[in-house]
C-alpha cells in the first residue's frame, strides 16, 4: 500500500513505560509494517529500536512544545518533503497544529483519540475541565476522521459532543497475543515461588501506576473493602499487587501480608505476572477510558472482575465468562463474583483475539485512512 502518513506524538513514549506508552508504541509498529509511515515526536524518546518507521525528533521536550508556533513550519517541511497525504495526532491535545496544517497543506486529518479527555479530568475533579471540552470538540469537528479506543467513546462523542457518526471509527488498544496462553500453570509456579506464596491457592492481581489516583483509590479499595470480605468467605487465596510508586502510607503493604496481601514492587516481566493470576482485579471507580491492563489481562488468560467504571470501553460480546462486571462501589457484588469464578475453569474466546490483536487493529486502520 502507499498511502504515506505521519502521525505525531507529542510525549515520550519510548522506552516504554506505562500502558498510554504501549499503546502509542505498538501502534505505530504494526501500522509501520503495513504502510510507509513517518513519526514525528519529542527528542528525549529512545527511537533506537524502532524497525517499521521513520522517526523525525523535532518536536521539543519542554510544556510550552503544546504551543509552540514554530512546529508548525517543521511540520509543514516533512509533510512536504515526504508527500505525506494523512496526519494523524494522538490525543487532541496539539490538534490545534494538525487543524492549521489541514488548511495550509490540504493533508488529510485524523485525531486518534485515547479518552473523552475533558470527561477524565472531570472525574479527577480538575476545574479546568469545561475549558478543555471547548477545545476537544473544536478539534475533533475539524478533523476528517476519528479514531476511538471503544465504542463507548465513538457513541458518546456522538451523542454529547454533536460528532458526525460518519467521522467515528472505533481503533481498539491491542494485544499481541493471538490465542489463549498454554503456559499459564508454569507462570504462576514461577511467580508464586519468587514471592514464596503457595500456588495451589488462587492467586488474584491487581498492577499499575500506584501513586496515579485512580489506582490508589483502587488499592485502597482491595484492602479495605474487597479482601475484608474475602476473608470470612472461606476461599484459599493470595492477592499480590504490582506496580511502582507505591505511596509511603501503605508501608510496603507489610502489615497486610497476614490477610492474604503482598506487594511485588515493579515487575519487568508483567506478562508472566498477568498469565499467572487466576483472577484479575480491576475495582477502578474514578478515571476515563479504557483500562489497558484489563484487555492485557483477558488476553494473557486472567478472569477479569472489575466495576461498571473498570470496564468501560471494553467490548463484553467478545469475553464470554471471563470478564464479569458489577456495579461501581458494589464490593459484595464484587466479591461474589470472585467467589463464582474461582469455581470455573474457562478460556478467553477466540472472538477476543480477533477483535483486539494489533495486527488486525493496524489493518482496520489502513482501510480507514
Amino acid at each position: 500500500m502507499n498511502k504515506k502518513v505521519l502521525d505525531i506524538v507529542s510525549y515520550r513514549f519510548l522506552p516504554i513505560g506505562s500502558g498510554g506508552q504501549k499503546s502509542i508504541a505498538y501502534f505505530l509498529e504494526y501500522l509501520g509494517q503495513i504502510i510507509p509511515l513517518h513519526v514525528v515526536g519529542t527528542k528525549n524518546n529512545d527511537f533506537s529500536t524502532i524497525a517499521h518507521y521513520t522517526f523525525h525528533p523535532v518536536l521539543k521536550t519542554y510544556r510550552l512544545r503544546y504551543v509552540d508556533l514554530t512546529s508548525i513550519f517543521r511540520l509543514y517541511f516533512i509533510i512536504k518533503k515526504e508527500k505525506i497525504e494523512t496526519l494523524i495526532i494522538e490525543h487532541p491535545y496539539i490538534g490545534w497544529i494538525g487543524v492549521l496544517l489541514k488548511y495550509i497543506t490540504g493533508i488529510r486529518l485524523i485525531i486518534h483519540t485515547h479518552n473523552i479527555e475533558y470527561e477524565r479530568f472531570r472525574s479527577l475533579k480538575k476545574w479546568w475541565w469545561r475549558i478543555l471540552k471547548i477545545y476537544e470538540i473544536f478539534i475533533l469537528k475539524h478533523a476528517d476522521k476519528i479514531f476511538c479506543i471503544s465504542d463507548d467513546d465513538k457513541y458518546w462523542m456522538i451523542a454529547k459532543m454533536g460528532i458526525g457518526e460518519n467521522k467515528c471509527i472505533t481503533i481498539p488498544y491491542g494485544i499481541v497475543q493471538n490465542e489463549y496462553p498454554l503456559d499459564k500453570q508454569l507462570c504462576k509456579e514461577t511467580v508464586c515461588k519468587r514471592h514464596a506464596l503457595d500456588s495451589n491457592k488462587k492467586l488474584l492481581f491487581f498492577n499499575g501506576l500506584l501513586d496515579y489516583v485512580p489506582n490508589k483509590s483502587a488499592v485502597w479499595d482491595i484492602l479495605n473493602k474487597i479482601n475484608p470480605l474475602l476473608l470470612n468467605a472461606g476461599l484459599e487465596y493470595n492477592i499480590l499487587i504490582a506496580g511502582k510508586n507505591l505511596p509511603p502510607e501503605f508501608e510496603l503493604l507489610k502489615k497486610w501480608n497476614d490477610k492474604h496481601v503482598f506487594y511485588a514492587g515493579f515487575v519487568d516481566d508483567i506478562d508472566k505476572y498477568t498469565k499467572a493470576a487466576d483472577i484479575f482485579l480491576n475495582p477502578v471507580n474514578t478515571g476515563g477510558g479504557v483500562k489497558t491492563k484489563m484487555i492485557e489481562a483477558l488476553g494473557l488468560g486472567a478472569t477479569v472482575i472489575a466495576t461498571e467504571n473498570g470496564a468501560l470501553g471494553v467490548d463484553k460480546s467478545v469475553c464470554g465468562e471471563k470478564l464479569k462486571v458489577v456495579g461501581n462501589d458494589d464490593w459484595e457484588g464484587f466479591v461474589n463474583q470472585i467467589k463464582k469464578a474461582t469455581n470455573e475453569e474457562k478460556i478467553t474466546p477466540v472472538e477476543f483475539y480477533k477483535k483486539y490483536n494489533w495486527k488486525n487493529i493496524a489493518q482496520k486502520c489502513v482501510e480507514n485512512i
